[in-house]
């Protein structure tokens, strides 16, 4: 009997005993979760009091880290619900046109609903204060942390001890300079400021796909802009249509490209009009719209795209497509554009630029094409060949310094 009702207690003493290491566990949990929470809070209220240091290299490098870590999004408070559409922007050191691509963003019907990340390689308070002052919709900075201007006596800048561009390559190896070993292919040297464009482009996209908080969950497109586009007011409700067309019949497209290189000529007829074609990078490279499935199968070329020389990405891409990705890459295109490319001026052309002329041009063409924009839906119109489109590489890129820092990306995000 004394036995029976000792098992009894024991048993009843297990199942106490169960019942405490339950409830210990999940209070232990509930609170590492909440401290998990209170310190993403943490990071975001501090981010507001953190001020970008243009004082030193060393500071501005220091910032740099600091602001991709924090990510402070711009204007969550006034927009907290999920973005429906995230539009990222390269940005140089152009600010009359990235200002006027700011004014067009405005103008988007929908652009409350989108996040906008603005990814730097040139630190400067006029640009920053430039984006601050967006109260239309969230914003995200993002800064390219081996920019030239962070670098500017070592590599990724341009080292004192580098090669000259046209020096060749038996006297640079007799002169013992750094790269002297690795010309590209046509017995140039590198030059910092060419590679830079390529270096960021890639940077972004491994950045953006993986590293940005905000973004966890999101499956949607992301458009990739430049500072020197204009956005149509129609741009995000054509965007989402687009989306819609290739959903119902082109399921094979693996990007869209919501602009073209063509303006706004014949836009009365063209504004609802799209087709398919092999992706080209000279027509496909403005305001394209990239999937997640897409990011993932260009990490699956990551060599071949940080190894092959090209100082262009676009140049490169196409490289890739059909060689790495054995299967070309098909494109939607928007045969009236609702991305409009302002720059006049860009890497190889510094002086003589005239902005506000290029504003004007905009407002013209803008006047005329305004009947035609919010078409009541799309339709595709043709399908053109896709197939791989092969093309002399234009060099640049033959630094292995240039290679190993590009592959390392997904590791040193």
């Amino acid at each position: 009997m004394r036995l029976r009702l000792l098992k009894k207690n024991f048993i009843a003493f297990l199942v106490v005993l169960t019942v405490f290491v339950v409830l210990f566990y999940t209070i232990r949990r509930a609170k590492s979760e909440t401290s998990a929470e209170e310190g993403e809070k943490e990071i975001t209220q501090t981010a507001i009091m953190v001020k970008f240091d243009y004082g030193t290299i060393e500071n501005m490098r220091k910032s740099v880290y600091d602001s991709n870590y924090r990510q402070f999004v711009q204007n969550q408070d006034r927009f907290p619900s999920d973005p429906e559409a995230v539009v990222v922007v390269q940005v140089h050191n152009r600010p009359a046109y990235l200002k006027m691509l700011i004014r067009s963003l405005e103008k988007v019907t929908g652009i409350q609903n989108t996040l906008v990340v603005f990814s730097h390689d040139y630190f400067s308070e006029e640009i920053s204060d430039m984006v601050k002052e967006i109260a239309f919709c969230r914003v995200l900075q993002i800064y390219f942390p081996y920019s030239t201007q962070l670098y500017p006596n070592e590599f990724p800048g341009q080292d004192p001890q580098d090669c000259p561009r046209d020096v060749s390559k038996e006297d640079a190896v007799k002169k013992g300079c750094l790269n002297a070993e690795h010309p590209d292919s046509y017995g140039h040297y590198r030059e910092a400021s060419i590679t830079q464009t390529k270096h960021h482009w890639w940077w972004k996209l491994h950045f953006v796909f993986e590293r940005v908080r905000v973004l966890r969950g999101y499956n949607g497109f992301v458009v990739f802009l430049e500072e020197d586009n204009y956005l149509l007011p129609d741009f995000l409700a054509y965007f989402k249509s687009m989306t819609e067309l290739r959903r119902a019949k082109c399921g094979d497209c693996d990007i869209l490209a919501a602009g073209n290189h063509n303006g706004l000529s014949g836009f009365q007829e063209l504004s609802s009009q799209t087709e398919t074609a092999g992706w080209l990078s000279t027509k496909h490279n403005i305001g394209m719209g990239v999937s997640r499935e897409l990011y993932y199968k260009l990490m699956g070329c990551n060599n071949a795209f940080c190894t092959y020389d090209d100082y262009n990405w676009d140049w490169t891409l196409q490289n890739l497509s059909g060689a790495c990705i054995s299967k070309p890459l098909k494109v939607l295109v928007a045969l009236g554009s609702r991305v409009l490319h302002t720059g006049d001026c860009g890497l190889h052309q510094k002086e003589g630029c005239r902005p506000e002329k290029a504003l004007e041009r905009v407002d013209e063409a803008l006047k005329e094409a305004q009947a035609a924009l919010f078409p009541p839906a799309l339709t595709l119109t043709d399908h053109g060949p896709v197939q791989h489109q092969p093309h002399v590489k234009n060099g640049g890129w033959g630094d292995v310094r240039d290679h190993t820092l590009c592959i390392n990306y997904a590791a040193r995000l």
